[in-house]
């Protein structure tokens, strides 16, 4: 197959587009993690606030991400970075607030009470019975929402490379330039290959994180 001759062939390019590709995907992935995570805590603590936020990161999600980039262009070129990794990385991230957001809300809301009753029966506030007792039990189920967000993610980055962001995009970008199907299925085979090394991964860390008692 003319595609994995190329793979073989150009395999130091190859590796430098992915580990590009991982580089933004990494650094997205934090940042959504390290938001999204607060704010389903925040929701499923004001329960209000729960239907508007998660409308809106459902809204967000509906764009379409060479859309989203378009929108990200003008506003971010005003401080010069319209293009390249920095609108790509906002993109990520906002994609990325559905899944843990919902994640986050869904498994504190869920609650066993017996488990909440028993932690005040110890004498705990309200912030260590979060983070002592909420938070790792829900840590799996926020888990899943990472998980979701990576794969999304890594595919949503391959776009990118058309605003100049890398990754393995790049490769598929050569392909249709150059009318070489077989670049353009190189380009796919690297990218679904590190979608499905990305769910194994986190599925399997999904799973260690999980305490035995509430496994299927």
């Amino acid at each position: 197959m003319r595609s994995l001759t190329y793979l073989y062939t150009h395999r130091t390019e190859v590796l430098i587009l992915t580990l590009e590709h991982l580089e933004i995907v990494l650094v997205a992935t934090l940042l959504a993690f390290v938001t999204a995570v607060p704010l389903g805590v925040c929701i499923a603590r004001r329960r209000a606030l729960a239907g508007p936020v998660l409308a809106l990161a459902s809204g967000i999600m509906t764009v379409p991400s060479i859309a989203l980039l378009g929108l990200l262009i003008p506003v971010l070129s005003v401080i010069g970075q319209g293009i390249g990794r920095v609108p790509t990385v906002i993109a990520l991230v906002l994609y990325a607030q559905l899944p843990i957001v919902r994640n986050t809300y869904t498994a504190l809301v869920t609650m066993d009470p017996d488990v909440l009753d028993a932690a005040r029966g110890m004498g705990m506030t309200p912030s260590q019975r979060l983070w002592r007792v909420e938070v790792p039990i829900a840590l799996p189920l926020i888990l899943g929402g990472v998980r979701t967000a990576v794969v999304m993610s890594i595919g949503v980055t391959a776009i990118a490379a058309y605003i100049g962001a890398g990754g393995l995009g790049h490769l598929i970008q050569v392909g249709l330039n150059a009318a070489d199907d077989a670049i353009v299925l190189a380009g796919a085979l690297v990218l679904a290959a590190l979608a499905v090394a990305a769910e194994l991964l986190l599925g399997w860390a999904q799973r260690a994180l999980t305490p035995p008692g509430m496994r299927s």
